[in-house]
């Protein structure tokens, strides 16, 4: 019998599977830090013969040749990607046994990249899994805009295609295990659901239901902002990245702090929202361990910027440095955790702002006082509604126009509140009254204010 096991990273929202039998197994599409794929097969008790990729990826950085060369694995790499290492290179219709009666195929999946492969298990001559990595997703596909602009409406009509050619080739029960789609941002469309197969993607999923044409236009219309840090993914990934050293980071005093704060360095505040508005040291910036880290402060941050952790403890600090690692920001510059108060040193004093609701909003407005009403989601939420009379100005473009903001408190919001912490951040480091809105978009017509999709 075969297994799959899947190893969640949620913070990227992507997925890595080991899928084998008895005594060798496959990784696919394998996270920077390999331990995790290396531990879930020392409990299958099972040896990495293969790594495979389905594609060079845009949005993280691969543990692929570091896991190959440590366990002696082969490692598989779409023949058309352009890479600078040896590998095994594979086209489509290209088979690899795994282990006994267990066959990986390759098949040629462009779209989300011209060389895109996804790989077909089959026990027995029978398939039984499809590794789709950015090409059929749960309801939707990976988005065609990654690779060069002028490649963009080639490649989305060739989404279409590819999807068709796996639905055409592949029996309903077949399970569809997708890389992207569990909130990352190689996907095209917001993806809904934990598992799926090929005959829930033939009555569900857009590619498979419309027309190529209109699937097309639907699609590029639809896609959001890429992420800046994408652009140092591919070649990172090309070149073949190094191995990575998750060892702690320097330990930090206050002075150091200060000295690297001095310096125009990145000192990130690693805790709630809630705590960092009541004590912070001046000139951090929040961005919390427990939401999306990786994305947004590699989003935000001036690539190759040295950058400082502050948390309350040493496994939050290890658990951010791990995160970021799959980003390609390899080693803080220092860390420090327990008590923030010592973050300042005796002559110091931390900083607040305050946190409101939407509700407190409103008599604020009404009194007629001079306030922004600072929207930070994305270009696409907020066509969706927003809050009359306010500025828009997404999170990600925040820290290079903060000069845009107008005059006066800035009440700062989003569609939850995490998004709106790091932009309050940003704004109080910046020397700007701010007041962070920790509290759900849903609530801002309940409590009185216009909200507007014009």
């Amino acid at each position: 019998m075969f297994f799959v096991d899947t190893l969640e990273f949620e913070g990227l929202g992507n997925r890595s599977y080991l899928a084998g039998g008895a005594d060798a197994a496959v990784a696919v599409d394998p996270q920077r830090d390999i331990d995790r794929v290396m531990a879930a097969a020392v409990r299958r008790g099972v040896r990495i013969a293969f790594v495979a990729e389905t594609h060079v990826h845009n949005d993280y950085v691969t543990g692929g040749l570091h896991l190959a060369r440590v366990t002696g694995a082969r490692y598989l790499v779409p023949a058309g990607a352009s890479v600078s290492f040896a590998r095994t290179p594979v086209a489509d219709g290209d088979t690899i046994g795994v282990d006994e009666g267990l066959v990986l195929r390759a098949t040629a999946t462009p779209g989300h990249t011209p060389h895109h492969t996804s790989y077909v298990l089959e026990e027995g001559g029978r398939a039984v899994a499809a590794f789709t990595g950015g090409s059929l997703l749960i309801g939707t596909v990976g988005r065609p805009d990654l690779v060069e602009p002028r490649l963009t409406g080639r490649l989305a009509r060739a989404q279409h295609a590819s999807a068709h050619h796996l639905a055409d080739t592949l029996d309903d029960e077949v399970q569809v295990l997708p890389t992207h789609g569990f909130g990352s941002f190689c996907s095209s469309s917001q993806a809904e659901g934990e598992t799926t197969t090929i005959g829930k993607e033939r009555r569900n999923n857009d590619a498979l239901i419309l027309d190529a044409d209109t699937f097309v236009a639907r699609m590029l219309d639809g896609l959001d902002d890429v992420p800046a840090y994408y652009a140092h993914m591919g070649p990172a990934n090309a070149a073949g990245p190094a191995p990575v050293d998750l060892t702690p980071p320097e330990p930090a005093d206050a002075r150091q702090i200060a000295a690297r704060l001095a310096a125009g360095e990145w000192v990130v505040d690693l805790r709630h929202r809630v705590a960092f508005s009541e004590g912070h040291v001046a000139g951090s910036y929040n961005f919390e361990g427990e939401g999306r880290l990786a994305t947004y402060l590699a989003w935000l941050i001036p690539w190759g910027k040295p950058v400082t952790l502050l948390a309350e403890t040493p496994e939050q600090v290890a658990r951010a440095q791990r995160e970021l690692v799959r980003v390609g920001i390899d080693r803080p510059a220092a860390a420090a955790t327990g008590d923030p108060a010592r973050w300042v040193g005796e002559d110091g004093a931390l900083v607040s702002f305050p946190r409101a609701t939407f509700a407190d909003l409103v008599p604020v407005r009404e009194r007629g006082e001079e306030v922004v009403v600072l929207d930070v989601r994305r270009d696409s939420e907020r066509a969706d509604g927003h809050i009359a009379g306010s500025v828009h100005i997404p999170v990600h473009e925040l820290y290079g126009r903060l000069a845009e903001v107008p005059a006066g408190t800035v009440w700062v919001h989003c569609a939850g509140g995490m998004r709106a912490a790091i932009a309050a951040s940003l704004l109080h480091a910046a020397g700007r009254e701010v007041v962070a809105v920790d509290d759900g978009l849903g609530a801002a017509a309940g409590a009185g204010l216009d909200v507007t999709d014009t």
